[in-house]
């Protein structure tokens, strides 16, 4: 998509994944929010959503996920969230196509329910900022206001606080763990290092930091490092998020085929390239 595309009803709109470049835990709140230092880098690959309007002011998903009820999925509460902000009687359908995987570390969620606000701020025709779009995201979770923000990303705090950062064009293979690594375990558990020194975001360049979060997932859940020691065969590997997906990054879009074609028949993998900006960057200003 270009800043030139029309997006209206009969639009698919994009939700993309995202990987975390490093993830670091720099300190805690006093409330127990944990202090992060990340890189979001945004990638061509991920779930789709369409919409409908409706006139009687319902927000219906007409595709709900299994063992998600549709009143805590979080694009029916990003919607009906930008009703009660605005006063907006107006209703829609929601249709998800689901292609990131629950538990995965790719933001699919957050993603999902960024895309909602964009797209019904555009279609409603609300008017609101970015910024304001940011902030109601942040009430849904912490990785919705980047998605929104819609530019790669240095991000401090609980992970609000963002600086857009240029990221070299690169691609990137993603494994799938057949395993949802519930996010409250990982940062919940007693022995996940939070207290990595913090950098300045100036500082960053592509291969600096890790994931203090990975060590956590790895040790609870095997499969995970069964495929994070499979991939790291072939270059420097991590895990995105708080897992469960690992993925490792190519030059070019020939090197990670050809990884692609060496995955194991028991393992899921893809192939996607960097993005420089969120498809729906142009909706918001």
């Amino acid at each position: 998509m270009n800043k030139d595309t029309i997006w209206d009803w009969q639009s698919v709109f994009p939700a993309p994944a995202k990987l975390n470049l490093f993830l670091h835990v720099v300190g805690r709140r006093a409330d127990g929010y944990h202090l992060l230092q990340t890189l979001f880098r945004f990638i061509d690959y991920g779930d789709r959503l369409s919409f409908s309007p409706r006139t009687d002011g319902a927000v219906v998903l007409t595709t709900p996920l299994p063992g998600v009820p549709p009143e805590t999925d979080l694009t029916v509460r990003a919607a009906r969230l930008l009703q009660s902000e605005t006063g907006c009687s107006k209703g829609v359908d929601i249709c998800l196509e689901k292609h990131l995987p629950l538990g995965g570390g790719l933001g699919g969620g957050s993603s999902d329910a960024a895309t909602v606000l964009l797209a019904l701020n555009h279609l409603w025709q609300l008017g609101l900022p970015r910024q304001r779009l940011q902030e109601i995201g942040l009430t849904l979770g912490a990785d919705v206001p980047v998605f929104v923000f819609g530019r790669n990303a240095f991000a401090e705090g609980v992970g609000e606080a963002l600086q857009a950062v240029v990221v070299p064009p690169a691609w990137y293979v993603v494994l799938e763990p057949p395993v949802q690594v519930p996010t409250v375990a990982i940062f919940g558990a007693p022995e996940l290092k939070r207290d990595t020194t913090p950098m300045h975001a100036g500082d960053w360049q592509p291969g600096v930091g890790g994931n203090d979060l990975e060590p956590v997932a790895v040790a609870r859940f095997p499969i995970v490092a069964e495929h994070l020691r499979w991939l790291e065969t072939f270059g420097n590997a991590r895990m995105s998020g708080s897992g469960a997906c690992v993925f490792a990054e190519f030059a070019d879009r020939a090197s990670g085929e050809a990884v692609v074609c060496q995955c194991p028949a028991h393992m899921r993998g893809w192939l996607a390239s960097g993005l420089e900006l969120h498809p729906l960057y142009p909706l918001a200003t």
